[in-house]
């Protein structure tokens, strides 16, 4: 079972807006640092955005600065991205990933996350 699911890729309009939502089944949500990765066709896995166990603390790609928001409920297990401004360079899959580790830092790379989804693709026309 993924313990972790997407849900609210799709298709959009340059300029436009999507949101995506990350629940999990089996994990004790708080515990965890929650973040966003992406990766287009025939590219690397990039990371998006992270948030810090109490939503206290965020980090985003400097692609994504100031058209993207991360944020979490806990209350609901659920993790959210709000993608403003779509551009079609936004185009990929979107994978959300849960950190155990602890850190001054928050973690943004691939190989410090846990457990991932299954992706969810965001596709942004011209």
């Amino acid at each position: 079972q993924v313990p972790l699911v997407e849900s609210g890729g799709g298709s959009g309009q340059s300029g436009g807006s999507l949101r995506l939502s990350c629940t999990t089944s089996g994990l004790t949500f708080d515990n965890y640092v929650m973040g966003w990765f992406r990766q287009a066709q025939g590219k690397g896995r990039e990371g998006v955005s992270c948030i810090s166990r109490n939503g206290g603390n965020t980090y985003y790609a400097d692609s994504v600065k100031g058209r993207f928001t991360i944020s979490r409920d806990n209350a609901k297990n659920t993790l959210y991205l709000q993608m403003n401004s779509l551009k079609p360079e936004d185009t990929a899959a979107y994978y959300c990933a849960a950190s155990v580790r602890y850190s001054y830092l928050l973690p943004t790379r691939s190989n410090e996350y846990n457990y991932w989804g299954q992706g969810t693709q965001v596709t942004v026309s011209s």
